[in-house]
């Protein structure tokens, strides 16, 4: 049975320098045998007025699309911008509205403990900055890659696998941003590679979604 890949781009723009990433992880992906969707935050639409999960209005298309992919998935690979030390707004607001309760984890009915609905599967990411990585990692500690290992892989119980920042993209030249297509294409063939963590995987149940090609 062939791995399941879904590749988020989760750069608000087109033609970013995220998107190429993104294509070498599904072009790796795909030689390695896995199936894969993509999906762009560019291209999704839904309101970004959110204010809370009281009352919180109906998930949009694109939405549940999103939810979908991750439901078919037994690997996420997310590629995002570092924005003021976080991914852009747009795209946490995908993760505010689209990780919900019953979907991506769900609280026990006493304390704080809570089951991971996402459990089965891994995920990989890589976030671009200008800034060097190793200035993020031991003056600011990482805050961005820790969103993303912790706070929404861990949480949800999508097991952390390839987690790197890169940079700097401002004062890059071409044969070094070669070399990170070159990393995620290998990335990517890995995962479609890897031994499934759960080859029977019960994938959580969603509203029905918009088929992607």
């Amino acid at each position: 049975m062939s791995n399941r890949v879904f590749v988020w781009v989760a750069h608000p723009g087109s033609g970013s320098f995220n998107a190429a990433l993104a294509s070498a992880y599904a072009h790796g992906a795909r030689d390695g045998g896995a199936k894969v969707r993509v999906q762009a935050l560019a291209e999704m639409e839904f309101d970004t007025q959110f204010r809370g999960y009281h009352d919180a209005p109906a998930l949009e298309p694109d939405l549940l699309a999103w939810q979908d992919n991750i439901a078919w998935s037994d690997h996420l690979f997310t590629v995002h911008p570092l924005w003021w030390g976080a991914m852009p707004a747009l795209a946490k607001t995908v993760l505010d509205r689209a990780l919900t309760s019953g979907f991506a984890y769900k609280y026990k009915a006493r304390g704080v403990k809570w089951d991971k609905l996402l459990a089965g599967r891994r995920g990989d990411a890589i976030i671009t900055a200008d800034t060097p990585a190793w200035i993020d990692r031991y003056i600011y500690r990482g805050p961005a890659r820790k969103v993303l290992s912790a706070q929404f892989y861990d949480f949800c119980g999508v097991k952390p696998g390839t987690v790197r920042q890169i940079g700097s993209i401002k004062t890059s030249d071409e044969a070094k941003r070669a070399s990170w297509l070159e990393d995620a294409y290998t990335l990517g063939l890995k995962a479609a590679r890897a031994k499934p963590l759960a080859p029977e995987l019960n994938a959580p149940e969603t509203q029905p979604a918009m088929a992607l090609s």
